[in-house]
């Protein structure tokens, strides 16, 4: 063997072992964005339902659905990889990586990557090889949203794309979803079935908000709880997931509201009283979070008295705690949108 054969040699397992170093670290969480408080509600991936299957590939590991735009890849996934590690460190990739990934919420990794399964399951059914489904053509992409044609919901189809459209920013792929692709999600919207339509939800009123006032036991520390949180989003013009967490298994301390955030009252040269509650997460403003102005108007509804009550009503909840309510048995308990809305 000659001395350049040698040194192409060695430069081949150089990168082959760089290449397997990172796919390595890859396989892990990303450190990025992941406070330790949080616990997803699916631990493990679910079993594979009939019908909704996929076929068995090296480039599609049996992983969490949120995992999915992380550790799924094609084969353009090692040339782009290669060609990272050339020009950057494995950490700096890896941070990029992390970085990309916390740019999107749990919830919208989960919803991408739905539409990535079905996406390949489609490309499964029509024997598309693994190498044209990244970069996957504008034909393709076309293709697969107007197999869907009044199937699903135009916001479903457009979730799925925005998916599959990270995935290639991703791995590094170019996007060729152009004017084809925008013809037929035109196309699709047309044809999406009443059925699939939400009708427009009527706003909360008044009227509202004082029959669950009327319908509420104010000595009971849950009815308190619920009454504090109502008036809340109510006057202030709150998401519910800004102040209330959806399970109790999901609490992120820097995302939701605890029993030590930042309250001050206010007691202004007018008369008015008012509180300010920070709200550390929004989905407008992200980490900036909000303050919340909670007036003393004079009404059974200000927020001012029922959050005054719901404090006053679950003393022995502890600081670090999400928006809880104390139980008959002396413990307490995490208020969660469905206990809410119950």
């Amino acid at each position: 063997m000659s001395s350049n054969q040698g040194h192409l040699a060695s430069t081949h397992a150089d990168a082959v072992v760089a290449l397997a170093l990172l796919k390595k670290a890859l396989a892990s969480p990303p450190s990025i964005g992941a406070p330790p408080t949080v616990t997803h509600l699916c631990k493990k991936p679910r079993k594979q339902k009939s019908g909704n299957k996929i076929s068995a590939s090296v480039f599609r590991p049996h992983i969490l659905v949120c995992d999915r735009l992380r550790l799924w890849s094609a084969p353009h996934s090692d040339s782009f990889h290669l060609s990272a590690l050339k020009q950057l460190p494995l950490n700096d990739i890896l941070q990029l990586f992390g970085v990309m990934l916390v740019s999107i919420e749990t919830k919208t990794r989960e919803n991408y990557g739905a539409g990535l399964l079905h996406f390949h399951q489609y490309c499964d059914s029509r024997h598309i090889p693994e190498a044209r489904r990244m970069p996957a053509s504008d034909f393709l992409l076309a293709s697969f949203i107007a197999s869907w044609a009044g199937k699903v919901a135009a916001t479903t189809a457009q979730n799925w794309l925005a998916g599959l459209h990270f995935w290639h920013n991703l791995h590094g792929a170019p996007w060729f979803g152009h004017s084809i692709l925008h013809s037929a999600s035109a196309g699709l919207r047309n044809l999406v079935p009443d059925s699939l339509k939400r009708p427009r939800r009527p706003p909360v009123t008044l009227e509202h908000m004082h029959a669950l006032f009327h319908g509420l036991d104010l000595s009971n520390t849950f009815d308190v709880s619920v009454f504090a949180v109502a008036c809340t989003a109510f006057w202030s013009c709150c998401r519910l997931g800004e102040l209330i967490v959806v399970s109790s298994n999901i609490f992120d301390p820097s995302r939701h509201v605890t029993r030590s955030a930042p309250f001050a009252r206010c007691s202004p040269s007018d008369g008015t009283k008012y509180s300010v509650l920070h709200i550390p997460w929004m989905k407008t403003s992200h980490v900036e979070g909000a303050d919340a102005i909670l007036s003393n108007l004079d009404n059974i509804m200000n927020a001012f008295t029922a959050v005054d009550h719901h404090l006053a009503a679950n003393t022995d909840v502890p600081s670090n705690a999400p928006f809880a309510y104390e139980t008959a048995d002396g413990k307490w308990a995490t208020m969660t949108k469905p206990w809410f809305l119950a």
